[in-house]
């Protein structure tokens, strides 16, 4: 049995600080003429079944985008854990799935494939991973498909400090996905990077 759509919760994550973007709201920031964390979200949503936001200011402007928006549920920015966190509190399906708000033009075959190896695999948590020019694989750890079974794990992570993705995905039985895709995991991390996405990303340009 294939997992279904409606088996899986989307949620775009938009709670950081965009320190390296000068401290701006990253999600909120133009991209080809709307908001970088709609973009994401529109993606997402043709890949799931549910969607909702994880941010942690602005929060009238994320809700303008017609679905559910959490903060984290830990204070002080504490990092994607937190967001993964917020998300399997509110999620009312059996998997979650999280992706950036910062790369927009992640797979289009990216949940399927993610559900598909936790299936195969009997896995807990399935993570992308893009294949570098020497052929080892680059783990995408925000780019994540969880049983929301994981909740109370991730609680007691947390609780005990724990703020790195892949140390507690560690815990789990875990399945990683090499997209050979590299571009499509672009982030823009900086305004010269979300520069360079916007021509990388224009209508009749190459990628």
């Amino acid at each position: 049995m294939t997992l279904s759509k409606d088996d899986i919760t989307g949620l775009v994550l938009a709670g950081g600080r965009g320190s390296r973007m000068g401290g701006v709201d990253k999600g909120l920031q133009n991209h080809l003429g709307i908001p970088l964390a709609l973009h994401t979200l529109l993606r997402l949503g043709a890949q799931v079944g549910h969607t909702m936001i994880n941010a942690n200011r602005n929060l009238a402007a994320y809700e303008s985008m017609g679905v559910p928006v959490w903060p984290d549920a830990l204070p002080g920015y504490p990092g994607p854990l937190a967001g993964f966190l917020a998300g399997l509190e509110h999620c009312e399906t059996p998997w979650l799935v999280t992706v950036p708000c910062d790369t927009p033009n992640f797979p289009d075959d990216l949940v399927a494939r993610l559900a598909a190896a936790a299936e195969a695999q009997d896995a807990e948590v399935a993570m992308a991973a893009t294949r570098e020019p020497d052929g080892s694989l680059q783990v995408q750890p925000v780019f994540c498909l969880l049983r929301t079974t994981l909740l109370e794990s991730l609680v007691r992570a947390t609780n005990a400090g724990e703020r790195k993705i892949d140390r507690w995905t560690a815990q789990h039985r875990c399945a990683t996905v090499a997209f050979d895709d590299v571009d499509a995991f672009f982030n823009a991390n900086t305004l010269a990077e979300l520069q360079r996405l916007q021509v990388t990303n224009h209508p009749g340009s190459p990628r």
